[in-house]
């Protein structure tokens, strides 16, 4: 299962965010042994950027260490508004 991660960033704590969440991901990598992408929409709107985490293959019980390393890494006091998570799987067409 693939987890896909948004959330919205206020422009004025922008800076902060980058190093913190690819600091965060790296810690899941080599922990979880996951491929992990970080993301952006191109463009703020209304003062906030989206931007988006996202984690490959993780394993059952990724998302609860995935939240403990959040507020670990102090990601959560530079997010406006919830992170929103979404569960995709792998399409696999029958034989």
């Amino acid at each position: 299962m693939d987890l896909y991660i948004y959330y919205h960033v206020l422009t004025d704590k922008l800076p902060a965010l980058p190093q913190r969440a690819l600091s965060m991901q790296a810690q899941l990598s080599r922990q979880y042994q996951v491929k992990t992408e970080l993301k952006r929409r191109p463009h703020e709107k209304d003062g906030r950027t989206t931007w988006m985490e996202v984690y490959h293959d993780v394993p059952a019980d990724f998302e609860a260490a995935l939240g403990a390393s959040v507020v670990a890494n102090q990601l959560d006091q530079l997010i406006d508004g919830a992170r929103h998570i979404e569960q995709f799987l792998d399409f696999s067409p029958c034989a």
